[in-house]
C-alpha cells in the first residue's frame, strides 16, 4: 500500500500516519458519544411504542368509564313487517306491531298527448296546481310544451309534487303527478277509509289550455281528464293488538319515545328491545387486549438481566416500573371496598395477564345490571344488606391511576422531555469533540508538513556532503 506523503515527502511524517492518531482519538473520544446517542435514540423509539400503547389503554378504560355505554339498545325483530331502532336509554320492552296496510303517495295522471313536445296552450294564461290543499300557480303561453310545463310545475310546486312524462306507447305521453308526502293529503275519505278523490288537481284560469298541439282552446288533458293511478291514503298497524293507529308516513318516531319504527310490509312482527350488550363486550374485550399488550410491552421494556441482550432498555427506568407497579397493583385497590374486579369475570392470570369470563359477566349483568353498571362508571352501589355505598366506579379508579403517569407534564411527558434533552446534549458533545479534533489534526498537519519539509531538507544537504567526500576519497586514492 502506498504512502501518502505530506510537502516534499519524507516519508516519515505522512497522512496515513495522521489519519492512524485521528482514528485512535475518535475511538476513545467520539466513538463512545456514539454508542450513547444511539443508546438514547432507542430509547426513545422504546418509548414511544410504550407512550402509543398506554394511548391506546387510556382510551380503552375511558370507554368504560361512562355510564352511557349501559344506555345502548338493540332491537331484534321477527318477522318482514317492520324494522325498528331503539335509541339510547330507550324503554326495554317487548311488543308487536300488525301492520294493516302502508301510507303511500298519491300519483295521478293526465291525458294522452302526441309528444312531450306538444304545445298545451294557445295563448298566455296561468293554471292552479293544487296538491293536498296547498295551492301554486303555474304560468304558460301559447309556446310552453308538455316538458315545459313538467321543468314549470317543478320548479314551482317541486316541495310538493314530481312532475316527470311518461311514454306509454308511440304517440302516447302522459304527464305524471306524484306526492312529495305519503298519506291522505286531504283526509276526505270515505266512510271504509278509501279516498277516491284527487288531492292533486289542476284548474285552467284562462281557458286556454289545449289538448291538441295548441289548436283548439279549452283542453281538458290537465283538468277534468286527470286520473287517479295510485290513491294516498295514511299507513295503518296495531300495536300489541290494541286499537287501530293512524299515521301518514312509514317512518314513525312519535309511537314510543326513543323508537325509529320504519313500517314495509303488511303482518305482524314481534319486536325485543333489549341492552345492547353486545357493545359492552366489545368495549370490554377492547380493553383486556389494551391492557394486556402495555403490560407485555412495559415487562419488556423493564426487564431486569445480567445479560445486556436480554435487559430491558428501561430496566433502571424508575418512572415506567412505577407505572407498570401502579396499575398492576390497582386491580388490588379498585372498587373501594363494595366488591373486587374479580367478582365480575376478570381475573389475572399467573403471568400478568388480564382474562375476561364472558358467561360471569353477563350473569352478574342479569342479575343485577344497576350495580353493575355503578361500579364500572360510579354511583350508589347496593349492599347485600341493602344499604347503599357512593363509589367512584372502577374505571374511574384505573383511569385515575393511568392518567396519574400519562397526563400533561406527568411521569411519561417527564421522562420524553428527559430523552429529548439528554439526546440533544450528546449530540452537541459530539459536534463539540468533533470539532476540536478537527482543529487539532488541522495544526498536526501543518506542523507535519513543515517538519516535513525540514527533514526533507537535511536529508538532501546529508545527501549532498556525502557525494563531496566520496568524490574527494575518489580524487585521493588515483
Amino acid at each position: 500500500m502506498g504512502i501518502s506523503a505530506l510537502g516534499t515527502g519524507s516519508s516519515i511524517l505522512t497522512q496515513d500516519l495522521i489519519d492512524q492518531l485521528r482514528k485512535a482519538d475518535e475511538a476513545t473520544q467520539i466513538r463512545p458519544v456514539t454508542l450513547d446517542i444511539a443508546n438514547e435514540k432507542d430509547k426513545k423509539a422504546e418509548f414511544d411504542v410504550i407512550d402509543a400503547h398506554m394511548t391506546n389503554l387510556k382510551d380503552a378504560i375511558n370507554e368504560l368509564k361512562t355510564p352511557l355505554l349501559f344506555d345502548e339498545r338493540k332491537a331484534e325483530v321477527s318477522g318482514s313487517s317492520v324494522e325498528v331502532e331503539a335509541d339510547a336509554n330507550s324503554d326495554i320492552q317487548d311488543f308487536t306491531l300488525e301492520v294493516k296496510n302502508l301510507a303511500t303517495k298519491e300519483i295521478t295522471e293526465s291525458a294522452s298527448y302526441g309528444s312531450d313536445t306538444d304545445k298545451i296552450a294557445t295563448d298566455d294564461g296561468s293554471m292552479t296546481l293544487s296538491v293536498g290543499g296547498k295551492d301554486f300557480t303555474i304560468n304558460y303561453n301559447a309556446d310552453m310544451t308538455l316538458k315545459d310545463l313538467k321543468n314549470a310545475i317543478n320548479n314551482e310546486a317541486g316541495e310538493s309534487v314530481t312532475a316527470s312524462i311518461v311514454k306509454i306507447g308511440d304517440d302516447n305521453f302522459k304527464l305524471f303527478f306524484t306526492a312529495k308526502e305519503t298519506g291522505d293529503l286531504n283526509s276526505d275519505n270515505n266512510d271504509d277509509g278509501t279516498d277516491d278523490t284527487l288531492d292533486i288537481s289542476i284548474v285552467d284560469n284562462d281557458g286556454n289550455l289545449s289538448d291538441d298541439d295548441g289548436a283548439t282552446a279549452g283542453g281538458t288533458n290537465l283538468t277534468d281528464s286527470m286520473e287517479l293511478v295510485q290513491s294516498g291514503v295514511d299507513a295503518k298497524f296495531i300495536y300489541n293488538g290494541g286499537d287501530e293507529i293512524t299515521r301518514s308516513s312509514n317512518q314513525i318516531d312519535d309511537l314510543i319515545s326513543g323508537y325509529n319504527i320504519k313500517l314495509k310490509s303488511v303482518g305482524t312482527s314481534e319486536v325485543k328491545v333489549e341492552r345492547n350488550t353486545e357493545e359492552i363486550m366489545k368495549r370490554v374485550d377492547s380493553f383486556v387486549e389494551k391492557y394486556n399488550s402495555a403490560m407485555d410491552e412495559l415487562s419488556k421494556a423493564t426487564k431486569a438481566s445480567t445479560e445486556s441482550s436480554t435487559r430491558g432498555i428501561f430496566s433502571n427506568e424508575s418512572a415506567v416500573k412505577g407505572m407498570q407497579s401502579a396499575i398492576r397493583d390497582a386491580f388490588e385497590t379498585i372498587g373501594e371496598g363494595v366488591a373486587k374486579i374479580y367478582d365480575f369475570g376478570f381475573d389475572l392470570d399467573k403471568d400478568g395477564n388480564l382474562e375476561f369470563d364472558k358467561t360471569t359477566f353477563t350473569d352478574k349483568l342479569d342479575e343485577n345490571s344497576k350495580n353493575l353498571e355503578v361500579f364500572f362508571s360510579g354511583g350508589d352501589f347496593e349492599n347485600a344488606d341493602g344499604s347503599t355505598t357512593a363509589i367512584d366506579g372502577i374505571f374511574n379508579e384505573l383511569y385515575t391511576t393511568v392518567h396519574d403517569y400519562t397526563g400533561t407534564n406527568r411521569g411519561l411527558d417527564q421522562l420524553k422531555d428527559y430523552l429529548n434533552e439528554t439526546l440533544s446534549s450528546l449530540e452537541d458533545k459530539k459536534i463539540s469533540v468533533t470539532e476540536k479534533l478537527d482543529a487539532k489534526y488541522d495544526i498536526m498537519k501543518k506542523q507535519f508538513t513543515a517538519y516535513d519539509a525540514m527533514i526533507a531538507k537535511l536529508n538532501n544537504s546529508s545527501s549532498m556532503f556525502t557525494q563531496m567526500v566520496n568524490s574527494m576519497n575518489a580524487n585521493a586514492n588515483k
